[in-house]
């Protein structure tokens, strides 16, 4: 195994690790199903317990494929997607740093995502062992498109942001009767 592989296998490695968590912090973690999908309606998705169960299994998916290292453009263009939805959507009002709840994170997410499919899976893939994996400009291609169309999809199709509401308007002065 060349570095070259080694870092690509690094890469899955962490990346999967992270978006199984994640995937699974959605299902099992605080606030459970029912607490992501508030917190997706919240954002502006209809049908938020549907996307709550699409989040756990695209991040869980997308990280057990990264481990293989099994159809590696898509589970990058499943991270890149993600992350883009919450960039969007729940951090970027918020600034760039993490700690302001802003999108260093899913930036960070993204880029690796994008640049581990520009990488490619490495020697030790099933991807290579079934001669598919795809590098360079056509595997990086390959998650970015399929990552935007997919987030195009899902907001064109999901997404109502709320309106902030009108001001109510001030109520018109009580008329004094004359005594």
């Amino acid at each position: 195994m060349n570095h070259t592989d080694a870092v690509a296998l690094l890469l899955r490695l962490v990346l999967g690790v992270v978006m199984i968590a994640h995937g699974l912090n959605h299902w099992r973690g605080g606030g459970r199903i029912a607490g992501t999908a508030r917190w997706f309606t919240g954002l502006g998705l209809t049908h938020g317990t549907l996307h709550a169960w699409l989040s756990v299994a695209t991040e869980t998916g997308a990280g057990l494929l990264l481990l293989a290292g099994l159809l590696t453009p898509l589970a990058c263009a499943a991270v890149i997607s993600v992350m883009l939805v919450a960039g969007l959507l729940a951090h970027r009002p918020n600034g760039f740093f993490v700690f302001k709840e802003g999108y260093e994170y899913v930036v960070t997410l993204a880029v690796v995502a994008l640049a581990l499919a520009a990488l490619g899976p490495g020697s030790a893939s099933l991807d290579d062992a079934a001669g598919l994996d795809r590098d360079g400009w056509t595997g990086a291609g390959i998650a970015l498109g399929v990552a935007v169309l997919a987030t195009a999809g899902l907001l064109a199709t999901f997404w109502r942001p709320r309106l902030a509401p009108e001001p109510a308007p001030a109520p018109e002065p009580l008329e004094q009767e004359a005594g």
